[in-house]
Parts: structure tokens; C-alpha cells; sequence
């Protein structure tokens, strides 16, 4: 049971110079369903110097759930995240950022999953507006969830509800001394290897994770690059501490590969960083790949991420510029090739292909194989072997919500065409096609108006 008087959950934000744009996040904590006598709201002001500290001063003073702590200038929201447990009294603590907001029935959601499976941590659908979010994770809720069951490695930020007890219980506190780059990882992964049980709600979209339209929040800047990455290695000495070699270190390993380093080097994110810090960037990866990653590690990704890791790993910077441009003009081009509408329903047929300067993207017969054309100099076949993903190309159709941003992934009948390409007789490209009945009653549950967007989604070779 709750102690008397204890709050059910307490969120922990860090603030700093947010401004205006923190009135989406504490008009959101005003209508949760949740009664504001079962929660509280701790601010911590990272020492604001604009109106920030005044603003929430003058909302705690209309609302006694709501709690305001300033601080020095700490430059990095672990301090006020750790100051914020500190002050919590909550049974459970939701860890949220002032330019981002919760749905209405977040809170009540959440903490009922979390006392209904007795969990210790509970990670809440995210929709994400400027920013990415996981997606293979919340495609079902996830009573029982695991590192080794289930995509969490694809969660590592904070924003999520832990039990206070089980925070203080293992020391988990997010890295202080500067900026510490990657800060959330540290502690949800050393958490995702001593929950006794996690969940991941799925069901509902409880927050959403915003990029403010000025950039100006405190993890914005450029990252410096021998210091981030040092970040990267202690995350990668944690899991190294809880596995042992093989198939799950190499999964676990592969998620930092793939997100701090090969998506780092390419496309529009590599072409637009100056030359200088692209080469001390690629230098630390080399290092890292070269140092800590098995041969699994990077075997696991899709043949383009395996690409620029074989080409960071021998460090061919020039050829990673190569390819990122080529990437870079990688667009889905696709088309509407039949519509049956019924009452309240519609039935669709979707056609797309991948393209790059309107030319399609190639694959070439080797030995049996489809091996994927790349404009660079040597790369080994086996690094570009796309015939597992050739044969689980899809053709996703999601409907997102205008207003919220949810996405519902719509059930489709799919299937692929090879055309022979004009690069020559051994050189096919693919066309996607796949088929879906929108029942937009089901969609804005049992209300036929609303605002929805279709969108394709094309996934093939990485």
C-alpha cells in the first residue's frame, strides 16, 4: 500500500531558460487525470537568467503540488534530474523535459501498469515531434520485457516511470562533473539490467518528446568529440559487465554502433558538419569499432549500415563523403494505384520504390546473391549482401494522427516486383506494393471526423 500522504508519482524537471516554451509541459501536468493530490511536480531551475524562475515560482504558488528548486547553474540537466529524486517523495518518478508534454492520462496509466505488474519500471509510448522515437517497441504492450526479449536498447532516454525504491535501492543517479554527454544512458541501462520487471505501455501514447523550434535547450550544441564518445565507452562497459561475449553483448553493442556512430557518418547529418570535425569524429568511431565490437556487432546491421561501418573501421573518410552523398539523394517514390472507398472505409493500393537522383537503387547478382550497388571504391560482397533484406523488404502504410502525432501501423498485403534495371541485365531494382483497408471509425474511435495523414514507409537493405 501508499503510505498516507505520499504522493503516487513525482515528476522530475530539470529547467533552464525555457521560457514560454515550458507552458505546453505545465498545462499538460494541469489536466492529467490523475488527481493533483496523487502526484507532484518538482522543477528544478538549473539557474535560469531569463523569467524561467519566475514563472515557476508564481505556478507553484497557485498550485501546492507543484514544487520549484533553484540551483547555480549547473550546466547539464544531471544535477537537477538528481536533485530532483532527492526532494521526490513519490512511490514512483517520471523523469520529463521542459520543452516536452504528457497526454492527459499518462500519469494515471502508467502508475496502474506499474502497481498491476508490481514493475519497477515502466516505459510509456513516446510520439516524437522534431525528434525520433522508438517504434518496434511499441508495437504491443510488454508485461514482462527484457534486454534479451524485447527492443528496450532502443529506449535509452529517461523519460520514463521508475519506482523511487528501486532507484535509491541500486544508486542510480545520472553522471555529474560538466556535460556529460549521453547522461540518460548510463542510468537506463544499468536499470533495464536490475529491474526485477519492466513494462512497456503501448496502448496509449503518454508522452510526447519534442525538438524546440530555436535549439536553444541545454543538449543542442554540437558534441565534442573525444568526450562524447568516452560517454559511448562507459555505456558499453556497463552492458560488458552484465553479459558475456556473444549474441545479446553483440546486439546490445550494435544499438551504439548504429546510433552514435554509423548514423553519424551518413548522409545530410555527415555532408553538412565541417571537414574537421567529421575526421575527429571518424577517427573516435575507428578507435571504438577497432577496440570493443566483435565481428557479430557489426555482421547483425543492414548492408548499408554494415557499408559505412567497414568503411569507418579502415578509415575511409573520403568514401564515407561519397556515400553519404548518394545517400543523401535517397527518396521513396511512390504512387496511389487503386482506391475503393466504401461507407466509412476506404481500400488502398499503394506502389513505391526507392530511388537516389532518380536513378533506383540497384542490386547486382552475385553467386546467388543480391549484393547492393554502392558509387565507392571496394567494398567485400559479403559486406553487401542484401538477400535477407531483399526477401523482408515491406511496404509499411501508417496513418498518423494531424493533432497528436500517433501513428498506427495499418495491416497490408504485400508484395515485391523485380525490375530489371537499365545498369544491365544482372542489376535489378525493386517495386514495393502493398494493399490496406482504413476503417477510419476504428482509427478515431467510432468518430468518423479527424484529421489523418497516410504515409508509405519503405524499409530495405538499412
Amino acid at each position: 500500500m501508499v503510505e498516507v500522504g505520499v504522493p503516487k508519482v513525482s515528476v522530475v524537471v530539470p529547467a533552464y531558460n525555457c521560457g514560454p516554451h515550458i507552458e505546453k509541459l505545465v498545462a499538460s501536468l494541469l489536466r492529467q487525470s490523475l488527481p493533483a493530490d496523487e502526484f507532484e511536480a518538482i522543477f528544478v531551475d538549473d539557474g535560469s537568467t531569463d523569467d524561467t524562475g519566475k514563472r515557476l515560482d508564481e505556478l507553484a504558488a497557485k498550485h501546492p503540488h507543484i514544487h520549484v528548486v533553484h540551483i547555480e547553474n549547473s550546466g547539464w540537466p544531471s544535477r537537477p534530474r538528481n536533485l530532483g529524486i532527492e526532494r521526490a517523495r513519490g512511490e514512483y518518478v517520471f523523469f520529463a523535459d521542459d520543452d516536452d508534454w504528457f497526454a492527459d492520462q499518462a500519469l494515471e496509466r502508467l502508475y496502474d501498469c506499474a502497481k498491476t505488474y508490481d514493475a519497477d519500471l515502466v516505459i510509456g509510448k513516446m510520439a516524437g515531434h522534431g525528434r525520433g522515437v522508438p517504434r518496434e517497441l511499441f508495437h504491443k504492450n510488454r508485461f514482462e520485457a527484457t534486454l534479451a526479449n524485447a527492443p528496450l536498447i532502443d529506449s535509452l532516454t529517461c523519460h520514463k516511470l521508475f519506482r523511487r525504491s528501486f532507484l535509491n535501492e541500486h544508486g542510480l543517479r545520472f553522471p555529474e562533473g560538466g556535460k556529460r554527454r549521453l547522461e540518460d544512458h548510463s542510468l537506463v541501462v544499468r536499470a533495464y539490467f536490475l529491474s526485477r520487471r519492466t513494462c512497456v505501455l503501448s496502448d496509449y501514447t503518454c508522452y510526447h518528446h519534442a525538438q524546440r523550434a530555436d535549439a536553444r535547450n541545454v543538449t543542442a550544441a554540437r558534441l565534442e568529440p573525444s568526450s562524447y564518445f568516452a560517454s559511448v565507452r562507459d555505456a558499453l562497459d556497463i552492458v560488458d559487465a552484465h553479459t558475456e561475449p556473444g549474441p545479446l553483448r553483440d546486439r546490445l553493442h550494435r544499438r551504439w554502433l548504429r546510433n552514435e556512430m554509423i548514423n553519424r557518418l551518413r548522409g545530410k547529418r555527415l555532408l553538412e558538419a565541417p571537414h574537421d570535425w567529421v575526421d575527429q569524429v571518424a577517427a573516435e568511431i575507428q578507435k571504438i569499432i577497432q577496440e570493443r565490437f566483435a565481428h557479430g556487432v557489426a555482421a547483425g546491421l543492414p548492408p548499408l549500415q554494415r557499408a559505412v561501418a567497414y568503411l569507418a573501421e579502415r578509415g575511409r573518410v573520403e568514401d564515407l563523403r561519397r556515400l553519404a552523398r548518394w545517400e543523401s539523394g535517397i527518396a521513396g517514390h511512390g504512387r496511389i494505384d487503386e482506391v475503393q472507398p466504401d461507407q466509412y472505409a476506404v481500400t488502398v493500393t499503394v506502389a513505391a520504390e526507392l530511388r537516389s537522383a532518380d536513378e533506383p537503387i540497384g542490386f547486382r547478382a552475385d553467386d546467388g546473391r543480391d549484393v547492393l550497388v554502392l558509387p565507392v571504391g571496394e567494398i567485400s560482397p559479403d559486406v553487401l549482401d542484401s538477400t535477407a533484406q531483399v526477401r523482408k523488404a515491406r511496404l509499411d502504410v501508417v496513418a498518423r494522427r494531424r493533432e497528436t502525432g500517433d501513428e498506427i501501423f495499418l495491416p497490408v498485403q504485400f508484395q515485391t516486383e523485380r525490375v530489371a534495371s537499365p545498369a544491365g541485365a544482372e542489376t535489378v531494382h525493386l517495386v514495393h506494393r502493398a494493399t490496406t483497408t482504413i476503417d477510419f471509425r476504428a482509427l478515431n474511435g467510432g468518430r468518423t471526423r479527424g484529421s489523418w495523414l497516410l504515409k508509405a514507409r519503405i524499409t530495405n537493405a538499412g
